[in-house]
């Protein structure tokens, strides 16, 4: 005999419940409805399913036993329903973000971290690329969400694109470094000395590049390349080293007082650490969400970057 899983979800209510009147309340049906689901059931099986005269309702061993079953189905169902609840108000879900190596190594996953301790039900796949790598990711739909420096899109792109941060690389060095010592440097006093190289394709090599130029020279003198940030840091407080950073990721690791800035203007354009996701992508709840917990957190970095920024770094 095949019995409907309905009417056993049913049947646990009203045991769990102690009476039809809270059971058909508990599970959202009304007493007569819920009444009749009993008789029905009672009469298929054509056995009793609940002690006669007892108040509240005592089941009979066999429906003691088929509300057990249904308890189950009850259960399975309130997760289901509580699972939907927490998609639709982006408490789960998954959410795909790519972003360029330095900027995510240094601000964007901690910000992940703190998402997660308040959304533990999202999962976050995090990936590495630069712009192009990210666009096409985006446009492929195999991430969501994109964080990169970025300057103003392509006309007709098919992109959204909120900015973040405004985008600043400055020349880092350790906080010992003997060009902090000078009185007045002279920016060529920097060719002295090794140089990391920052990774191939990135805004960082570009505007190392345009230093270059600006100081009329096309090579410097390079012993190390290809690691990511914290390796770079790690080098650059052992050694007399010198790269491009951006501002920001000196300011992610600030309280170390290792790393700092030389007063360097770095010549680059105009550009600003966005959030960009493609426009006509379906809207997911938790991507949305993650997308907010990113521009709050951001608002509120900028001031303090800011303010960091005139203190360490001066003008040229």
């Amino acid at each position: 005999m095949k019995l409907d899983e309905r009417h056993l979800a049913q049947l646990a209510a009203v045991v769990q419940a102690g009476g039809v009147t809270e059971g058909a309340a508990l599970i959202g049906m009304t007493q007569s409805a819920l009444s009749r689901t009993l008789a029905m059931l009672e009469k298929r099986i054509g056995e009793p399913l609940f002690l006669k005269g007892r108040r509240p309702l005592q089941p009979t061993a066999l429906g003691r036993a088929l509300a057990d079953h249904g308890q189950v189905v009850l259960a399975t169902s309130r997760k289901a329903s509580e699972l939907l609840a927490d998609f639709r108000h982006g408490r789960a879900g998954l959410v795909r973000v790519g972003g360029t190596p330095f900027f995510t190594d240094a601000l964007v996953s901690t910000m992940i971290a703190e998402f997660q301790n308040s959304h533990p039900e999202v999962r976050v796949d995090q990936s590495y690329g630069y712009l192009p790598d990210l666009r096409e990711a985006l446009n492929a739909d195999r991430i969501d969400l994109a964080i990169s420096p970025i300057g103003i899109l392509d006309e007709g792109s098919n992109l959204e694109f909120l900015e973040l941060l405004p985008g600043r690389n400055v020349v880092a060095c350790r906080a010992t470094h003997p060009l902090l010592g000078k009185r007045r440097m002279k920016p060529k006093e920097m060719l002295d000395y090794s140089w990391i190289m920052p990774p191939p394709g990135s805004p960082l090599l570009a505007d190392l590049r345009s230093l270059l130029i600006s100081l009329g020279v096309t090579e410097i003198k390079s012993r190390y390349s290809g690691g990511s940030l914290l390796s770079a840091i790690n080098y650059m407080k052992h050694t007399d080293a010198l790269t491009i950073l951006p501002h920001s990721a000196i300011f992610a690791f600030r309280n170390e007082k290792a790393i700092t800035a030389l007063p360097v203007e770095v010549p680059h354009p105009k550009r600003a650490l966005g959030l960009f996701r493609r426009a006509e992508a379906p809207r997911a709840p938790a991507v949305d969400a993650f997308a907010a917990h990113i521009r709050v957190s951001f608002e509120k970095l900028h001031l303090l970057i800011a303010r960091h920024e005139q203190a360490v770094i001066w003008r040229a």
